[in-house]
């Protein structure tokens, strides 16, 4: 196997393990138990949002609103918490807030066909200023000790959240590789209109696609609430990128219609670690900034070359039979 086949493959497994070696030799809190701890609580929101961007960037679309519908939905199941409302009913109405901001996103791309991309944009910038109006502009406090145990508590010396950020993980996977729903969202992504003709109903699959990003987005909002115990009318202000960044890296074609899940939870652990060892490093947060954009642009290349050679190599195979 050559170079340029293997980089598309195996290049963030190099990356990931480049990185680790050196932040293990230039500080000397990275490999302990509690920092790596922390590097895995850290990911959890990004993880579980990234199984949701997963779908969407496979199905050939973008959200970038999903650090928005973090912060909403936070704040709404803070507000709706410190006026009593149980645990359960407040975690139930913004998993369902975020449910129907996912089917909201999708009937404006089914009917005005409108792309996703510009729609999400829109509705960052609404959400956002949501959030803010629901809160007043300020923190909410006064959440259930109780709650807090999903995003701080442990089931034996596990995290709440990296467990629950796991078994997403495992559901997106059994999903898109084991269910034809999952073969659909493939479909989708690599033709649309071979799969309208194929008998398949891909407005439907767009609607069922946006509500489960929508769904685990506002499950990130949860988790996210629960580890800083209080409602931030700002919360997951830049989480796009990083989880975006991280789907990329870990394979998914920005494209559509190429990638495997499996490859995503890498990708977000290397932000993750990128981010953790910057900080330990007591590098400048906007050299972070700049670190971070040129990774992702890096991984946008690559996914890129990789599909130019991949057809070059096609022509080639087909022109030799």
């Amino acid at each position: 196997m050559k170079i340029r086949e293997l980089i598309p493959k195996f290049g963030i497994w190099f990356a990931l393990i480049t990185l680790v070696i050196i932040f293990s030799l230039t500080t000397e809190t990275f490999l302990t138990q509690v920092n790596l701890f922390n590097i895995a609580r850290q990911v959890s929101v990004i993880g579980i949002c990234a199984v949701g961007m997963t779908f969407v960037m496979l199905m050939g679309a973008m959200d970038i609103s999903v650090g928005a519908i973090i912060g909403v939905t936070a704040v709404t199941t803070a507000t709706l918490l410190k006026n009593g409302v149980s645990i359960a009913l407040a975690c139930m109405v913004s998993l369902g807030l975020g449910v129907l901001i996912g089917l909201f996103i999708a009937f404006i791309v089914n009917k005005i066909e409108i792309p996703a991309i510009i729609v999400t944009l829109a509705l960052m910038t609404s959400l956002r200023g949501a959030a803010f109006l629901i809160t007043g502009g300020l923190p909410v406090y006064g959440i259930p000790k109780s709650f807090l145990f999903l995003g701080q508590g442990y089931i034996s010396f596990f995290p709440v959240p990296v467990l629950v950020m796991f078994v997403v993980f495992i559901m997106g996977y059994i999903v898109l590789e084991k269910t034809i729903f999952g073969r659909m969202v493939y479909g989708t992504g690599g033709n649309e209109q071979a799969s309208r003709l194929s008998g398949v109903s891909v407005n439907k699959v767009k609607y069922i696609v946006f509500a489960i990003h929508g769904f685990l987005a506002a499950l990130a909002g949860i988790i996210l609430l629960a580890r800083v115990n209080s409602g931030q009318p700002g919360a997951g202000t830049g989480y796009e990128m990083d989880i975006i960044t991280g789907c990329v890296l870990g394979g998914i074609s920005v494209s559509g219609g190429e990638g495997k899940i499996s490859g995503v939870i890498v990708g977000v652990m290397t932000i993750g670690v990128l981010s953790n060892g910057m900080v330990l490093l007591g590098i400048n947060e906007f050299w972070q900034m700049i670190a971070k954009g040129i990774v992702l642009l890096i991984a946008v290349i690559v996914d890129k070359t990789s599909k130019k050679t991949g057809s070059k190599l096609c022509m080639t195979e087909t022109k030799a039979a």
